[in-house]
């Protein structure tokens, strides 16, 4: 089986980020840390990262993004999210994500803080990331998060401070970042658990558990649907019938299940032609399609488009 980090996949690491483009030599630590700024004031950069974003991406590692100003779409496994003004998003391993604008000229309004870290450096942090944020997530089913004005001045001065420590010329600079790190996730972690207090009424027994297995589903299609696509197999691994998970899945998410299957390989689909220098022939390969002919119908039915025509787009 093909898993959502399978190495065949086109996942980006930091010095990829960097090989893709002269935009990321912003500033960091070796393979590990970049940090790298969109301002409205750099329209030529800040264009070329927000267009190399705005394609499906996948990180392997932790990103997180501050917006001091202005407004985007982002996209997170299929789910979209709306962010603005003193907001902050963390997206975790293994998440497709995709960045746009409504309006193209509004760039100019734009200033967000991109944060990237290995999952080697966070999983060397004394800090239990996802006992502290796993749940808190999919409790609050978003990735975003508000800050009030005094939570905008802390995120700010530990922006601020690790751009001097990174500049400076410590000889253990690594360290003291991982100690900037473990402690700023101690308290993004406090302002979740605030956000998640007052999220509102919990949902009912029967509610919470459609919700749960709708989640196991979710989390079912963004491991296998490069390699499964039968409705048996997920239903099977949920003990259910394929009738039953379908109806389930409708109710819950208004989609039905084949629907967020398909969306999904053609995510897979978008991030690899887009990303990667493999032939359409291999793509046909790794996502299981029996030839080319079905891949390319498959995916003009979905995007109105060919795979070359997209490539080429």
């Amino acid at each position: 089986m093909i898993g959502i980090m399978d190495e065949s996949l086109q996942t980006f690491s930091i010095p990829q980020l960097r090989e893709r483009s002269s935009i990321f030599k912003e500033f960091g630590i070796g393979d590990d840390i970049l940090f790298c700024e969109v301002r409205g004031s750099e329209i030529e950069k800040s264009s070329a990262i927000m267009s190399l974003l705005s394609y499906p991406i996948r990180f392997d590692g932790y990103m997180c993004c501050f917006c001091r100003k202005g407004h985007f779409r982002l996209d997170i496994n299929l789910q979209s999210f709306e962010v603005g003004p003193n907001m902050f998003f963390l997206n975790i391993p293994g998440n497709i994500t995709s960045f746009s604008l409504e309006d193209p000229s509004s760039l100019g309004n734009l200033e967000l803080i991109f944060v990237f870290v290995s999952r080697d450096f966070i999983s060397n942090l004394r800090f239990d990331f996802n006992k502290s944020f796993q749940d808190s997530i999919k409790l609050l089913n978003t990735p975003c998060i508000t800050l009030n004005p005094h939570q905008v001045e802390i995120a700010t001065d530990y922006f601020n401070l690790a751009r001097k420590i990174i500049n400076s010329p410590l000889s253990n600079r690594a360290d003291v970042i991982g100690s900037l790190l473990s402690s700023l996730t101690y308290m993004t972690a406090d302002i979740w658990k605030s956000n998640v207090s007052v999220a509102g009424e919990r949902p009912d027994g029967k509610t919470a558990r459609l919700n749960m297995i709708f989640d196991r589903f979710i989390t079912l299609v963004t491991e296998y649907h490069t390699s499964e696509r039968n409705m048996a197999f997920y239903a099977n691994r949920l003990n259910l019938t394929p009738k039953y998970l379908s109806k389930l899945i409708r109710k819950v998410s208004g989609r039905s299940a084949p629907e967020w299957i398909d969306s999904f390989v053609i995510l897979e689909a978008k991030n690899m032609l887009k990303y990667s220098d493999s032939s359409i022939k291999e793509i046909v390969y790794r996502l299981h399609f029996p030839n080319q002919s079905v891949f390319y119908k498959f995916f003009k039915s979905h995007t109105g488009m060919t795979p070359s025509e997209y490539r080429a787009h």
